[in-house]
């Protein structure tokens, strides 16, 4: 019999993986109703839906494997990067969905909550006052127009699944929606800085490596504390902390 592998489990949601058959519980059924919808219209791979029952969702797994994670070596051929950049292109130029994702939220809204945040980790002690302060500076140009792109939202390098250097299918789409394409890039990038080259090579665009290096730390700011709270390390090497240190 297969075991039951807890593959990540917090106060808000969990996943759980019995063999080839993942489930993941949501304690906002609007979130996982939002991803199963997202599924269903990006124009790039994603994991068979098995059954849809609020508040759970079972998806079966997908070939291959991913190009590294957060903190950890990456893996994979600078093909295999320019495949995921070529991919997230094909995402980005197709229609959006009517819902606006994490990637879409306004910059009113981004900048007070970013400004909140910065000032909640000095004054607790979390992160020293230059650090914010500079990637503060640095998060500035993500504030800008952007034209709404069809965005994953939360694009982490582990969500992507490669094999034989060709993309197999993209997961975890909770937080798609229409948002600002470079967020994307961001996302999938973030501590993994030496292959942004390839991922550009394959999307095939010109991208504004300023708001590239702006996504970087503003993500970084804002999640370091839901992190902590939550039982991860974002002081690990590679990981959040790291990311906002290498722009100093």
């Amino acid at each position: 019999m297969d075991e039951v592998e807890v593959v990540v489990a917090h106060s808000e949601r969990a996943t759980l993986r019995v063999g080839d058959v993942f489930v993941k519980v949501d304690a906002d059924q609007a979130r996982i109703a939002a991803e199963v919808e997202a599924m269903s219209l990006a124009p790039v791979p994603t994991p068979e839906v098995l059954w849809h029952k609020p508040p759970a969702l079972a998806i079966a797994a997908l070939p291959g494997t991913t190009l590294g994670r957060l903190g950890g070596p990456s893996t994979g051929s600078p093909t295999a990067w320019a495949a995921a950049g070529a991919a997230i292109r094909k995402l980005h130029d197709a229609p959006p969905p009517p819902r606006v994702g994490q990637a879409g939220r306004s910059i009113v809204e981004l900048a007070a909550e970013l400004d909140d945040e910065c000032a909640s980790l000095v004054a607790n002690g979390v992160l020293p006052a230059d650090l914010v302060t500079r990637n503060r500076q640095v998060a500035e140009a993500a504030f800008r127009p952007w034209t709404p792109a069809f965005t994953h939202g939360d694009l982490q390098i582990a969500h992507v699944f490669v094999d034989s250097d060709e993309v197999t299918g993209i997961i975890d789409w909770s937080e798609a929606g229409q948002g600002d394409a470079l967020y994307d890039l961001a996302t999938f990038t973030l501590g993994h800085e030496e292959h942004l080259d390839d991922v550009i090579a394959g999307y095939g665009r010109d991208v504004d490596l300023d708001v590239i290096h702006a996504w970087w730390s503003l993500r970084s700011l804002l999640i370091v504390r839901w992190l902590t709270e939550h039982g991860f390390d974002p002081f690990a090497p590679g990981c959040e902390v790291d990311v906002l240190r290498s722009r100093m």
